[in-house]
């Protein structure tokens, strides 16, 4: 199948597909006249790429993801350390996102937001410590 055969079966843009295949995660078949040729096992890394994508993992987990999946002899350790650690980047992002939301929800609190200029969301933004 063609390129836009292939975006509509994966659900991914051409140029996310042409990406993929500039920096060696896929490697499409060519024709005589140079055009993609995707088969069914392209078409099922490209769906394992999107839904690795979708849950966050980066290009190079991806990349490794992909060999693991394809290397039958894989340990499942080695998928479980890549998702772990991703899981942990995820669970640090949420912590620090609500700890954010924590001291900006305080802030807003205690801002009268009125015609007064004392703000305590700018003192705060402007403080040293």
């Amino acid at each position: 199948m063609n390129i836009s055969q292939a975006a509509r079966a994966t659900r991914l843009p051409a140029k996310t597909i042409r990406y993929y295949e500039a920096i060696g995660l896929i490697t499409p078949d060519r024709s005589a006249n140079g055009y993609r040729s995707f088969s069914d096992t392209h078409i099922h890394q490209l769906t394992f790429l999107a839904r690795a994508r979708a849950l966050g993992f980066a290009v190079e987990d991806c990349r490794s993801l992909l060999a693991l999946w394809e290397d039958r002899d894989r340990a499942s350790a080695d998928v479980r350390r890549i998702a772990r650690a991703h899981l942990d980047s995820i669970e640090a992002k949420i912590a620090d996102l609500s700890a954010m939301r924590d001291i900006l929800g305080h802030l807003v609190h205690t801002c009268a937001g009125d015609d007064r200029p004392d703000c305590p969301i700018l003192q705060n933004l402007s403080s040293s410590d």
